[in-house]
């Protein structure tokens, strides 16, 4: 089976190079589960200065990067299966879902945006458009890094243990339960005992409701969707 590919298409490749290239995913690399292309939009501008942006139709502050340069950009990589993804504050937030859609696409290609935006009519060569959430960055290079991520530790073998991305925040529409390991007590605060009790049955139960009671309390958005959820499929 081939190795999914990853394609950022950037104006600061050194931003997105680190990421990319260490810990989990620079051994899923190393080890050809993934692989993962760095490109500088600026080697597409057609112009001796390297010029990506310009001044905005209508007036107003900042810059705006150029249609021409940016889709000439996403074209050069996309080939027949890429699938483009616009990383911006207007896009639909990113969530766990999407980064389990997102791995069936063997080939994802991230734009990364800057200064104002780029030009409306990239639409034309944009797959989809995502955010990270309600807020704004000076790029969209820590958005795709951190789409990248999110992405390829689902891909088999890159995570050690094959159960890891099953058993964690997000995955069963509940944030996770709290985990634990030596020393066995510190500063006063003792392990859970159901933790030490060896009875499965009973750690699982524990967690479930541990996951139920911290997702209630910190996420009450999470909570009535899995509420809505289970009281579905009981009826």
């Amino acid at each position: 089976m081939s190795a999914h590919r990853f394609d950022v298409l950037t104006l600061h490749p050194d931003l997105v190079r680190g990421p990319l290239t260490g810990s989990v995913l620079g051994r899923a690399v190393e080890r050809g589960l993934i692989e993962v292309g760095v490109h500088d939009i600026r080697d597409h501008a057609s112009n001796k200065h390297r010029t990506v942006d310009d001044t905005p139709y209508g007036g107003g502050a900042g810059m705006v990067m150029k249609v021409d340069v940016v889709a000439a950009a996403v074209e050069a990589v996309r080939g027949d299966a890429g699938h483009v993804v616009f990383l911006t504050p207007r896009g639909r937030p990113f969530t766990q879902a999407d980064a389990r859609r997102l791995l069936n696409r063997p080939h994802l290609v991230l734009l990364c945006g800057h200064y104002e935006g780029v030009d409306a009519r990239i639409g034309e060569v944009v797959d989809e458009e995502i955010s990270l959430g309600d807020f704004v960055l000076t790029g969209g290079e820590i958005a795709a890094c951190a789409v990248v991520d999110a992405v390829a530790r689902l891909v088999p073998g890159v995570l050690g243990n094959s159960e890891s991305p099953e058993d964690e925040s997000f995955t069963t529409g509940l944030l996770e339960y709290p985990q634990y390991t030596r020393p066995r007590e510190w500063r006063g605060h003792e392990v859970p005992e159901v933790l030490l009790s060896g009875h499965h049955a009973r750690i699982a139960s524990w967690r479930q409701e541990q996951a139920e009671a911290i997702t209630q309390v910190r996420r009450p958005d999470l909570w009535r969707a899995w509420r809505a959820s289970v009281d579905g499929k009981s009826e």
